[in-house]
C-alpha cells in the first residue's frame, strides 16, 4: 500500500514535505500464511524465511517434515487455524471446483483486522463481493492482488476506489527471464512430442 502511495507523494506538484508519521507495518518476525504449498507456495517460503517470517502454510498434503524444516514451515491441518494467526494469508492454490470462493466473508471474518490478503492465483478464489465488503469496514486491514475476475475489472468496479487495495495487471511472471524460460519449455515438450519422448512437462487430467 505505502509503496504505491508513497510514490504518488514523492512525484505530486503539491508535496512540500514528507510526513513523519506516515507508518507501514513490518514484515520481519510478522506471521506469514500460505494456503497452497505447491511448488510456487514453497518458493514464497523460501524467500519469506530470509525475512525471519513466521511461516505457516495449509495444503491438501502435508509437505515432508525435511522440507518444512528447511524453510521452517509450520502445518496447519485447519485452514481456519492460519486464517486467525496469520499478519499476511498468501493464496498460492490452482483454481478448481474446491477452491472457486475459498476465502469468503466468513474466512475474512477470521483473519485479523490487522491482516492483509495477498492473491496471486486467481481472482475466482476470492469472493471478490465479500473482500470488498471486507475492506471497506475494515474487517481486514488490506489486500493486494495480482489477479481478479474479470481482468481487468470493469472500471466502476469498487475495488478500484479503495485506498487499502493494491491491484497489478497479472503481472507475476512478467519478466523477460521468465517469458523466455516458458518459451524453452513449451519448445521442449513439443520437441519430445515429436521425437517420441516423454513430455518433460505433461498435464495429466484429473
Amino acid at each position: 500500500m505505502y509503496l504505491h502511495a508513497g510514490c504518488q507523494i514523492a512525484v505530486s506538484p503539491d508535496t512540500k514535505y514528507f510526513a513523519v508519521d506516515w507508518l507501514g507495518v513490518e514484515v520481519t518476525r510478522s506471521t506469514l500464511g500460505i494456503i497452497g504449498m505447491g511448488s510456487i507456495g514453497y518458493k514464497v517460503a523460501q524467500r519469506a524465511r530470509a525475512f525471519n517470517m513466521r511461516i505457516l502454510y495449509h495444503n491438501r498434503n502435508r509437505r515432508r517434515k525435511e522440507e518444512e524444516e528447511a524453510v521452517g514451515a509450520h502445518y496447519c491441518a485447519k485452514m481456519e487455524d492460519l486464517l486467525q494467526q496469520s499478519d499476511f494469508v498468501m493464496l498460492v492454490v490452482n483454481l478448481t471446483p474446491e477452491t472457486h470462493k475459498l476465502i469468503g466473508k466468513k474466512e475474512l471474518g477470521l483473519m485479523k483486522p490487522t491482516a492483509t490478503l495477498i492473491n496471486v492465483s486467481r481472482g475466482a478464489v476470492i469472493d471478490q463481493d465479500a473482500l470488498v465488503e471486507a475492506l471497506q469496514n475494515k474487517v481486514i486491514r488490506a489486500a493486494a492482488l495480482d489477479v481478479t475476475y474479470p481482468e481487468p475489472l470493469p472500471r466502476g468496479h469498487p475495488l478500484l476506489n479503495l485506498n487499502n487495495v493494491i491491484i497489478t495487471p497479472h503481472i507475476g511472471t512478467a519478466t523477460v527471464q521468465a517469458i523466455h524460460m516458458m518459451a524453452e519449455e513449451a519448445i521442449a515438450n513439443i520437441l519430445a512430442v515429436l521425437n517420441g519422448q516423454p513430455i518433460p512437462s505433461e498435464v495429466f487430467p484429473k
